[in-house]
């Protein structure tokens, strides 16, 4: 499958449900008032790249930021929150069961260009998406779209493939957002770096060195905005720059893409009251995976894939090459996440096991030293990537029973290949989509997946992914994804290495960070205040 939104660039970055909503709106009448922006406008940094600027393509962090401040959705997560509320809706529910979900509109809404929002827009921006199906874009998260309905311009109706739950958080993300039909062509992607958007900011201009944001006079919606817009400089993986201008004070605050090592300098510093700068630490539930190549002659044997999964020491690597900012994961669905569970850690334990190890490769026939390539991509999944690889590499050959070594190319190729099969073994992170068990499950196991290892497991796939998926009660799913978890932890086609923590750093007149980091992984421009 595609490059995904999803998979992550660094550890650095972002009981949840979806829940069955019924009755869920916004005060009488569904309109609010156009909002204009208060204080100053704020300057921030980041080393991702913003790869579109048209929802029908982008499925990365830095696009996804730019759609969540732009564009309105029906459903938006509010500040801390994992259940999806109503957002350009004015309320939605599922009738019928969870095949058929019905919306209302706000009175007033608009785009950022004076056109009027209605739901021939809504179903335009959907069929768009799925029409265009962009091998970059969130399309395949619209799947279980059968069709849209616009009964009249207020009101639109999905009716789904197959019952799914977790429908009202799929269109909570950048995969819904909402686009002027008159300002996007039905069948391609807009490529003039522009949009329109009815969200609280409007883009004002991009380019290689920064995108400007003004504030959208025009916005109708719930959140109250506390700049008067935002600079956001795109530094481009470089994260000495990126520290540099923080330092210096050519940015106010830095999010996505300081290393390590900096973010824990800095808290050091502010802890003694050496610095005006300070990290803010939110919630996150990125993860990062090994990926076992089931079809690789080395890495498709079972017992080479356990005997790694005992070596691994997640402990050494979070804190040698994170230095803490990143947490041990020993399982596929990250903590704090309704489901997760400890499945690595209850089959291989928390600390190296050799003997085991060894165990598991002479129970698959295997005597002498295992040769290995671990691959990466320099910037892709992290800054710091290549270094971890080269420290997992080293842990198994401590073992003696390994011969591993690194290898690292550049993204594109990077992608062709891990497509073609010719990598054994594989990193790959994931920034999630939405808060739900679903989004660290479905994506990888079901059909079209995006790990493009070979593996298959029909109670997973037939029975597992589509029944939790149907469940309107998102708790009643944890014994379900338990067994997943475990039937995962068997196999070992992925093994999980790290969940992140999300930092931005910023100097001590800018407030409100706290509520654009959590599991929702929406940052909030609106949110943030400059004194």
């Amino acid at each position: 499958m595609q490059i995904r939104k999803s998979w992550l660039t660094t550890p650095l970055a972002a009981g949840l449900s979806a829940g069955l909503l019924v009755g869920c709106g916004t005060s009488a009448g569904g309109g609010a008032e156009p909002t204009a922006g208060t204080g100053q406008p704020v300057t921030m940094g980041m080393s991702d790249e913003i790869k579109a600027t048209d929802p029908a393509s982008g499925y990365d962090p830095g696009s996804w930021l730019l759609f969540n401040n732009v564009f309105q959705s029906l459903m938006a997560f509010p500040k801390g929150g994992s259940q999806p509320e109503p957002d350009a809706a004015q309320s939605c529910a599922f009738d019928d069961g969870s095949t058929v979900y019905r919306c209302t509109l706000r009175d007033g809404l608009a785009f950022s260009n004076g056109h009027a929002l209605t739901s021939q827009d809504v179903k335009y921006s959907f069929e768009r998406t799925m029409r265009i199906n962009d091998k970059a874009g969130p399309s395949v998260m619209l799947s279980s779209i059968r069709s849209i309905e616009t009964p009249d311009d207020r009101n639109v109706v999905f009716r789904l493939k197959v019952p799914d739950s977790t429908f009202p958080s799929k269109i909570a993300s950048g995969a819904g957002a909402i686009v002027d039909r008159t300002a996007y062509p039905a069948d391609k992607l807009r490529t003039d770096n522009k949009a329109v958007g009815s969200g609280p900011y409007r883009l004002e201009s991009f380019d290689q060195e920064k995108a400007v944001f003004a504030v959208n006079d025009g916005y109708r919606g719930d959140a109250k905005i506390k700049n008067t817009g935002m600079t956001l400089r795109l530094f481009h993986n470089d994260q000495k720059a990126l520290a540099q201008s923080l330092k210096n004070g050519s940015i106010d605050l830095a999010y996505r893409g300081l290393a390590a090592k900096d973010i824990a300098d800095t808290e050091a510093a502010s802890l003694s009251g050496d610095k005006p700068v300070a990290p803010v630490e939110g919630s996150s539930a990125e993860v990062h995976h090994l990926v076992f190549n089931m079809k690789d002659p080395v890495a498709g044997k079972l017992g080479v894939r356990r005997a790694i999964a005992y070596l691994v020491d997640r402990g050494a690597l979070v804190r040698d090459v994170y230095r803490s900012t990143a947490t041990p994961l020993y399982s596929i669905v990250p903590a704090g996440i309704t489901g997760h569970n400890t499945a690595f850690f209850n089959k291989y334990g928390g600390s190296p096991q050799p003997a085991k190890a060894r165990q598991a490769l002479r129970a698959d026939g295997i005597k002498g030293k295992v040769k290995l390539t671990l691959w990466a991509t320099p910037a892709r999944y992290g800054p710091a990537t290549v270094e971890e690889f080269k420290a997992l590499a080293q842990q198994l050959n401590r073992s003696g029973l390994f011969q591993a070594d690194v290898k690292s190319v550049d993204q594109e190729q990077y992608e062709k290949d891990i497509a073609a099969g010719k990598y054994g073994v594989y990193v790959k992170g994931w920034v999630p989509d939405y808060p739900d068990a679903d989004n660290f499950t479905q994506p990888f196991f079901g059909k079209g997946n995006v790990l493009s290892n070979g593996y298959e497991n029909s109670e997973i796939t037939d029975r597992i992914i589509p029944g939790t998926a149907a469940s309107a009660d998102r708790s009643a799913t944890a014994e379900d994804f338990g067994r997943l978890q475990d039937l995962v932890a068997d196999d070992v086609p992925i093994l999980p290495l790290w969940q992140g923590k999300q930092y931005a750093v910023a100097h001590n007149n800018i407030s409100g960070l706290e509520w654009t980091l959590d599991t929702s992984t929406v940052f909030r421009f609106w949110e943030i205040s400059k004194s």
